[in-house]
């Protein structure tokens, strides 16, 4: 029996912040020698940061890397520790896993197969290394072994899948295993989105199972570069069963999961195995053979524990909830930020804003403790005062509701209800006479009145842009992030005034849709995290329909009355961008789902929507970030890329016509 303590360290990196990141790994490698850990994997590009986007072009940046590395390498004293980073190559970047083994850089594993989809972009900066191909690249006069390699650490033999490579169905896993793999170390940078991490399970699961090996995995947490949100979740399988797990979403810079493993009886997996062809020749290419000692270590039990929230019934909201809260809070402190400001307009949107950045800090401060919490803050006035968790909350989100004339009693109590119940600062304005000097302005100008019945579009704009330069002036004032409260469903048929309610430095919810926000929101109120609700005060805001509230009270202005059902429309923007269906499949597809709508109601509807698409493209492009929370994500900077200008699906929509002749034929909304 060979045992060996394995560990995987999840860490909170930023892009280019070279002393943080090195201090992280510094302090992952001293937590794992604590544990007694003798292979110790980190994520991918750890050194770096992954999200360094065309920065990965410079020369500096590859030149400090190397720098970090080496000061790096004598921390490894009797361990083997993987570290990521980029290695220039003849004139190519290479996505690359260093091991460092007793000090020493033994060589460097290259990624093979790059993230090239959604929202990952690696082509653009890195070639993918070709399989069972070695190399050497040089530096300061030394040679170090490069490529399709894999390391034999005083007789543990060591190889990598970098993330991607695991997700392909030709799994560098496989000739690894021919190889007699001991330990898959698999470095990865895998972003959040809605039920990822079950497939990660999967992966690893598997990858232990058919390759008869330990397989061991690593990522990043946290928010790293703006946009994609990191949940962490270690993993390590032997055999075929997942011995440790580690938490995601924390708010720590570092954990570190470990367990012991039997090197022989993995071994024995493969000599059981009769599909296992290996390779028999003494000295197989790519190998390469670094002395290393393992101490004497007695078996013990190891078991993956998931948090009860991670094997509940709300899986999904939880996951909501914490990845946006984390992707809040590091936003905040890595830009130095003191704090949010939100529009409080009494409505679904702004309040799930605000109950996020309120979990912000709850979460953190439960997991961290208020002085550990208040440490990582950069700016000096977000931890200025506060004493308790509530204290927290009431200093860094301020909530404003701005009224104009068609605001209600309803949404302002709303506002000040779930301003209350989150323990924020709250503060009302009044901005009518501001719309009214403008309009009268105009008025003047052009030498007549502006009316509902010819002007409804500019009236109900201007309430939405008068209130946006009083809460930038708050923003500045406090030195706060300003948040964005559109959601997905508005951002797909422009349903936002653009300077207006998607003013914001930040978009969190952007890349939510409207059914499911006013799903979570109703389980918030009624039944919330262990660690964060519930929020009764929720239900003024549950209760009413979705309204803008900017036509005068007797219209009855709703939000599905001026486009259609929400879930319909989420039906349909599914259907027609992340399915790209033409709309006469869209139709065909969801009558099947609705079929309490009329044919011609929901020929309409199809017909809005792919108008609406098109025309609003302009203001997709100008959305302040958002995050990434699944792959129905709408942000062109990221995701879905489509023509400002372009024919607008005319023929198509001409087809829909001619199938549904009864199709309703109404004015489309403008909202711009």
């Amino acid at each position: 029996m060979k045992l060996v303590r394995v560990g995987s360290a999840v860490l909170n990196q930023t892009p280019l912040a070279w002393d943080a990141n090195k201090a992280n790994i510094l302090g992952a490698i001293e937590d794992a020698r604590l544990q007694g850990v003798s292979i110790l994997c980190l994520p991918e590009l750890c050194i770096t940061g992954y999200g360094c986007e065309d920065a990965f072009h410079s020369r500096g940046v590859q030149d400090t890397a190397w720098r970090v590395l080496e000061d790096l390498a004598p921390h490894t004293r009797g361990m083997a520790v993987s570290v990521g980073l980029p290695i220039l190559h003849h004139n190519a970047l290479f996505n690359a896993a260093c091991l460092l083994v007793d000090g020493e850089i033994s060589g460097f594993s290259a990624k093979r197969f790059l993230a090239g989809d959604g929202i990952h972009y690696e082509p653009r900066w890195f070639k993918a290394w070709p399989a069972e191909q070695v190399s050497e690249v040089e530096r300061d006069g030394r040679r170090y072994p490069l490529g399709d390699v894999y390391f034999d650490c005083g007789g543990v033999r060591i190889g990598f899948e970098i993330c991607e490579d695991a997700w392909v169905a030709q799994r560098p896993g496989g000739a690894l295993a021919r190889r007699g793999i001991d330990v898959i170390l698999n470095p990865s940078a895998s972003h959040f989105a809605f039920g990822k991490f079950e497939i990660r399970k999967r992966f690893v699961l598997e990858g232990s199972r058919a390759f008869g090996v330990t397989y061991v995995y690593a990522n990043l947490v946290g928010n790293e570069a703006g946009r994609t949100i990191y949940d962490g979740g270690a993993l390590i399988a032997s055999g075929g069963k997942l011995v440790a797990a580690g938490r995601r979403f924390s708010f720590a810079d570092r954990l570190v999961t470990s367990c012991v493993v039997d090197v022989d009886g993995t071994r024995m997996l493969q000599a059981r195995s009769g599909s296992m062809m290996p390779i028999v020749e003494d000295e197989p290419d790519g190998r390469v053979v670094v002395p290393l000692r393992y101490p004497d270590i007695d078996p013990l039990p190891a078991m993956a524990a998931f948090e009860p929230w991670e094997e509940g019934r709300h899986v999904k909201e939880e996951e909501f909830l914490r990845a946006v809260a984390l992707g809040l809070f590091d936003y905040m402190r890595k830009s130095r930020s003191a704090g949010f400001v939100v529009s409080l307009s009494g409505g679904a949107d702004s309040a799930a804003v605000s109950c996020l950045a309120a979990a912000a800090a709850a979460l953190g401060v439960r997991e961290l403790g208020l002085e550990a919490y208040l440490g990582k803050l950069a700016h000096p006035a977000a931890s200025s005062g506060a004493r308790t968790e509530t204290d927290l909350v009431d200093l860094i989100l301020l909530c404003v509701y701005q009224a104009t004339r068609q605001s209600s009693r309803t949404t302002r109590e709303a506002a000040r209800a779930v301003a209350s119940g989150l323990g924020a600062r709250f503060l009302e304005l009044d901005v009518g006479h501001v719309v009214d000097s403008y309009v009268t302005m105009v008025e003047r100008a052009l030498d007549r009145e502006l009316t509902w019945q010819q002007d409804d579009i500019a009236l109900q704009n201007i309430q939405a842009r008068v209130r946006a330069p009083s809460v930038w002036l708050l923003a500045n004032i406090r030195g706060a992030l300003l948040l964005s409260t559109s959601n997905r469903s508005e951002a797909a048929v422009g349903y936002a005034t653009m300077d207006g309610d998607t003013a914001g430095g930040l978009a969190p919810i952007a890349g939510i849709d409207k059914a499911y926000l006013r799903r979570w929101l109703v389980w918030l109120e009624r039944e919330g995290s262990a660690e964060f609700g519930p929020i009764p005060e929720l239900a003024r805001v549950n209760e009413q329909a979705p309204t803008a509230e900017l036509r005068p009270a007797d219209h009855k202005q709703t939000d599905e009355a001026d486009l259609m059902p929400y879930d319909v429309l989420d039906a349909i923007e599914r259907a027609a961008i992340r399915d790209r269906l033409t709309p006469v499949e869209c139709f065909r597809q969801i009558r099947g789902y609705f079929p309490h709508h009329p044919d011609r109601h929901l020929a309409f509807w199809v017909a809005r929507f792919f108008r609406l698409w098109c025309r609003n493209q302009w203001k997709r492009e100008r959305y302040a970030p958002s995050f990434h929370l699944d792959d129905e994500n709408l942000d062109p900077k990221t995701w879905c890329r489509f023509p400002i200008l372009s024919g607008g699906f005319e023929r198509e929509l001409a087809d829909l016509a001619a199938l549904v002749p009864g199709m309703a034929q109404t004015p489309i909304l403008l909202q711009d």
